[in-house]
């Protein structure tokens, strides 16, 4: 078993990598829930994962209960976080607790703001189970639900109390949904390590195919490198942290576009968001041509979008660039970009116009 340690003083925690680890996680949560009894929620797409975690819970000794939500971005609501919640009181849940997260990211989410609210702060543990999840939003503390006015604007700093990754649960995902996890870890080389996205541009076929290897090296990886940005810059206070955010301003502004659906997965926004943000960089003199050229190529070859085109977006500049408004960076009127010098050199420009990048998305390809 890998273990990536998450150095945050009292509110460290260890993340655990292992295929087949969900089989085993009785043993692995016991030592930090004792036997109190736990409540695992879920979304309704994970049953079979559900059987086998609530079966290894058992076989520790450990009670627990379930509870069942819709998949999809939908569930991250104001709705179902109230239900969650009075869900989770009914249970007679205590603040020294355990919750545990098992899904993809929307339920990590969802699961995680709740713990962070319900009783001023209970315990919960992130069980991913998408790639996406497990190498980005399972780890770091991020929780959050999303409001009519835009994606993630509600929400908490709440680090769990551990992350049990088992790559064996991606063998059950469509691809489409290992190809907008994939997204994520492509980010990681291109934030500030070249030789990981060298790695990604070797690999990525192996991974998608079901490589175990290949799957364990990237997840490993991409929480490695979280883990340090997290431990540097908690909660995005230097300016380190939101490195991590490379594509999601443009790709938050092209989920919104689409209407937090299925028809654009968040992976394939920032996907997209990614090579906009090179794109851009190149069109303003500060990255070589080449490099951009360079990520939008593969992400074209690992199936992802890679332009307005291929995400399906054809409104206007102006109208992205609204949407951008609500994103929840935005201070003193200005919105923070993530550009990039090249490949592995993603840096923070303070400076950048809205209405400059508008104009640039409007010179974009819509097919």
């Amino acid at each position: 078993m890998k273990t990536v340690p998450v150095a945050l003083g009292k509110r460290s925690y260890d993340i655990h990598i292992e295929q087949g680890l969900l089989g085993r996680a009785g043993e692995v949560i016991a030592p930090l829930v004792g036997k109190r009894p736990v409540v695992v929620v879920a979304d309704r797409n994970v049953k079979v994962h559900l059987s086998t975690l609530r079966g290894s819970l058992g076989a520790a000794g450990i009670p627990s209960e379930a509870i069942e939500l819709p998949a999809g971005e939908a569930t991250k609501s104001w709705d179902q976080l109230a239900a969650l919640t009075d869900r989770l009181l009914d249970l007679g849940v205590e603040r020294s607790d355990h919750i545990i997260a098992l899904g993809g990211g929307v339920i990590g989410d969802l699961v995680g703001f709740a713990a962070a609210i319900l009783k001023r702060g209970c315990n919960f543990i992130q069980v991913p189970t998408t790639l996406l999840a497990q190498v980005d939003s399972s780890v770091g503390g991020k929780t959050a639900i999303n409001t009519p006015a835009g994606k993630n604007l509600v929400g908490a700093f709440h680090q769990p109390a551990m992350v049990l990754i088992d790559p064996a649960t991606l063998d059950t995902l469509p691809l489409r949904q290992v190809r907008a996890g994939y997204a994520e870890v492509v980010k990681y080389g291109l934030i500030d390590d070249p030789d990981f996205f060298a790695w990604c541009e070797a690999n990525f076929e192996a991974l998608y195919a079901g490589d175990s290897m290949a799957r364990e090296t990237a997840i490993a990886r991409s929480v490695a490198a979280k883990a340090r940005i997290v431990a540097e810059d908690e909660r995005e206070t230097t300016g380190k942290r939101a490195l991590l955010n490379l594509g999601h301003t443009f790709g938050h502004a092209l989920e919104a576009e689409s209407g937090f659906s299925d028809r654009l997965f968040h992976g394939e926004a920032v996907a997209a968001g990614m090579a906009l943000a090179f794109a851009y960089s190149a069109e303003k003199g500060l990255c070589p041509k080449e490099d951009s050229e360079r990520v939008k190529a593969h992400l074209r070859a690992a199936g992802l979008p890679h332009d307005l085109a291929s995400a399906g977006i054809g409104a206007s500049g102006a109208r992205l660039a609204d949407h951008m408004r609500h994103d929840k960076k935005m201070a003193a009127g200005t919105l923070p970009f993530l550009l990039a010098h090249g490949v592995g050199q993603t840096y923070l420009d303070r400076d950048v116009a809205l209405d400059d990048v508008a104009a640039f998305l409007d010179r974009c390809d819509r097919g």
